[in-house]
């Protein structure tokens, strides 16, 4: 009798525990489900407010969307959004999501030094991390520096992200390079750059010798030269 009550008991223990198990689970489930959704916000075709407003005033700077700034996620804005996608070689989906909005540099992030997000320092990195693989840390943060002093210039767009995607102004936005994350290094040299290190001493172009033969860079007033790298006015 007491081994068949205690066998008894056993199995409702079991029974609990099954319970508890599965309960928690439904839970974490749920959870991470919400998490998903609540971080991993996106803008596509149909989509209207204040973020696909600054989705088409970035398109808009890069020469990439014609239409009006309306808040309204047309097949246009669509289309404007694909082709950035192809540019930087990622999932080319037309669809604004975190990984895109990091690239335009309108990732969600907090401020930062600088008055620079999140997402521009991590946009600036990839430059680094692209253009000045192999230069010393200082060649790395000069890289940056000079992406920031186009931004401050009134020739140049007044953002990181517009900088980066100017036509024709950093080519590795094109290549292979750019799609790999750029490393602890590069991000660094980045957040040094923003916080005012300029080895460059201004510079708004720079250039490897032993690469170009543009006869207009090579004519550029020549500031300084560190590694492979020539920076200049």
């Amino acid at each position: 009798m007491n081994a068949a009550k205690e066998k008894r008991s056993k199995r409702q223990i079991f029974r609990q525990i099954v319970a508890i198990i599965l309960l928690n689970a439904m839970v974490i489930t749920a959870i991470a489900y919400s998490y998903r959704e609540s971080t991993q916000t996106l803008s596509k075709l149909g989509s209207r407010g204040e973020e696909v407003r600054q989705i088409q005033k970035k398109l808009k700077s890069l020469g990439l969307y014609s239409g009006s700034v309306d808040g309204i996620y047309g097949t246009a804005t669509q289309k404007a959004v694909r082709q950035f996608q192809k540019n930087c070689g990622i999932t080319a989906d037309g669809i604004a999501g975190p990984k895109t909005l990091l690239y335009l540099g309108l990732g969600s992030g907090t401020s930062s030094s600088g008055g620079y997000s999140s997402s521009d320092i991590y946009l600036l990195a990839k430059v680094i991390s692209a253009e000045a693989r192999g230069e010393s840390y200082t060649g790395q943060v000069a890289v940056g520096a000079v992406v920031l002093n186009r931004v401050r210039h009134s020739s140049f767009p007044d953002s990181i992200s517009g900088v980066v995607y100017q036509a024709g102004a950093f080519s590795c936005v094109n290549d292979s390079n750019w799609s790999v994350t750029p490393n602890d290094t590069a991000k660094k040299a980045a957040n040094d750059a923003i916080n005012g290190w300029d080895p460059t001493g201004g510079a708004i172009y720079y250039y490897n010798p032993a690469k170009t033969s543009n006869k207009w860079m090579l004519s550029r007033p020549v500031i300084t030269t560190i590694g492979k790298h020539v920076f200049c006015k």
